[in-house]
């Protein structure tokens, strides 16, 4: 498992997240019991040393020896052990009294000790017998650390210092076992932390490696693959699976009318080309007769011009359609949309013999490039010309509100109309309804696709209904910004 991948990471990240909570946990727990286990052991001295006093005082003796021997014979009666407290007296310049005098010095050296380090042991004992008032911390011969707490008082004029002490012991080996316990518990946390870590990464990066499984497949040209998760995924990789899933079906369908739009650009282009290349070799096979008759010029000059123009028509709208999803495919304008209508209505009546209408225009003023709207407009007019006969061919356009913030423009005929399984194709690239009608009659199938651009950039919709006078009606809506 390589240690880049994302499971190592969240592998670490939790191991290390684990460590540190473990670390502050240990840390919190080592020094409250010490804390604790401190507080216990003063008052537990605190109140030795109070009933040390006590027991002194209630004899009333005046001699420092006195006090001295009565603080003897209660230490006696007091022995010492580990588990026991520590009591002692000590009478500035006459000497100590202890349930463990072997603490505060000793003559001669015991069994198995050097004179040095008896000595040595003697020093200490000499700070122990050192009076000092309130709490302190010693370290007493064979004993360690002592936590010591004195009470001055004064019998008879004379300064005594009772006191009682406890070995810090019981608290380092208390503190052992923390540390010991926790050492055992946090390798089993940290242990179990990993193997969770290690299940938790694969559950989540697994959806993610055969994503990037489909990602190559992809990449490789195939776009049929898809990414599926199984029924107990979260949400968020359900959520993730259907966006790319989505992603895939657009990039699937995209791809597919590229292919289709290039397939038929081609054929279009490909009809004006043959034409114009037959009609050059004719004209070349009628010179190598002899001289070609201007007749023949002239016929073959005026084709050519058609066929180029309607080449040029072509790349036109594709380029159209090209640029019709850039920022800066519309200028937009403060445009009054009745007088635009009516105005483009009267030129059009000149170009063909039809019945033009204009119906009921509401004053509307929207937002627009009145240039694209315009051709939108003259395209739905070329396409009812096209599909109506002349004279009588109707060719209508209306204009109302919908609402407060929207404007309807309905073009209708009464052509031949638009079958209902055909509504929802006649706005896609060279799309033809009549498959019997030429293309030098019908057009390319651009005029409606590009309808559909210019509406979708207005942020408007086009739609196909049956007119009332039985023909086609194209239906318009704009958003009106108020």
């Amino acid at each position: 498992m390589p240690w880049q991948s994302l499971r190592a990471r969240l592998i670490a990240a939790l191991a290390f997240i684990v460590l540190v909570a473990l670390a502050v946990t240990f840390a919190v727990v080592y020094d409250s019991t010490g804390a604790q286990l401190r507080a216990q052991i003063d008052r537990s001295i605190r109140g030795g040393a109070d009933q040390l006093r006590h027991a002194i005082t209630e004899d009333s003796s005046s001699s420092p020896h006195d006090v001295l021997a009565t603080a003897r014979a209660y230490a006696a009666s007091q022995p010492y052990s580990r588990s026991a407290v520590l009591l002692f007296v000590i009478v500035p310049g006459v000497g100590t009294a202890s349930n463990h005098p072997e603490l505060f010095g000793s003559s001669r050296p015991e069994d198995g000790e050097s004179a040095a380090e008896q000595d040595a042991e003697n020093a200490l004992g000499r700070r122990l017998a050192q009076p000092h008032a309130g709490f302190s911390t010693k370290p007493a011969p064979d004993a360690g650390d002592l936590r010591l707490y004195q009470l001055r008082f004064q019998v008879a004029g004379h300064t005594i210092y009772a006191g009682a002490g406890e070995s810090l012991a019981s608290v380092d080996h208390a503190q052992d076992v923390v540390a010991n316990s926790f050492a055992l518990a946090g390798a089993l946390a940290l242990a179990l932390a990993v193997l969770a870590a290690y299940v938790i990464g694969s559950r989540i990066t697994g959806p993610i490696r055969r994503s990037a499984t489909v990602a190559a497949r992809i990449d490789a040209g195939d776009l049929t693959p898809r990414i599926v998760l199984p029924r107990n995924a979260n949400s968020e990789l359900q959520v993730m699976a259907e966006a790319l899933n989505h992603m895939l079906d657009r990039l699937a369908a995209a791809f597919a009318a590229q292919r289709d739009f290039v397939a038929d650009a081609s054929h279009e282009l490909r009809t004006p080309l043959t034409v114009i290349r037959g009609q050059l070799d004719v004209l070349a096979a009628v010179e190598e007769d002899g001289p070609v008759p201007r007749a023949e010029v002239e016929r073959v000059e005026r084709l050519l011009q058609a066929e180029v123009a309607r080449l040029s028509r072509l790349v036109d709208d594709l380029l159209l359609l090209a640029q019709s999803d850039r920022d800066d495919f519309l200028h937009v304008t403060d445009v009054k949309l009745d007088e635009l209508v009516s105005e483009l209505w009267d030129g059009l009546s000149l170009i063909a013999e039809r019945n033009f209408e204009v119906g009921v225009l509401e004053p509307v003023r929207v937002r627009a490039d009145p240039d694209r709207l315009a051709q939108l407009l003259r395209n739905l007019a070329r396409n009812a010309i096209a599909h109506t006969r002349s004279p009588d061919g109707l060719v209508r356009v209306d204009m109302a509100r919908r609402g407060a913030g929207q404007v309807r423009i309905t073009v209708s005929d009464n052509g031949p109309g638009i079958p209902p399984q055909a509504r929802e194709r006649v706005f896609e690239r060279f799309y033809r309804t009549d498959t019997g009608r030429t293309r030098a009659e019908g057009g390319a199938g651009l005029g409606l696709a590009i309808v559909h651009a210019i509406a979708d950039a207005h942020h408007g919709s086009v739609r196909v209904d049956d007119s009332v006078a039985g023909g086609a009606a194209f239906e318009l809506d704009l958003p009106i910004e108020r």
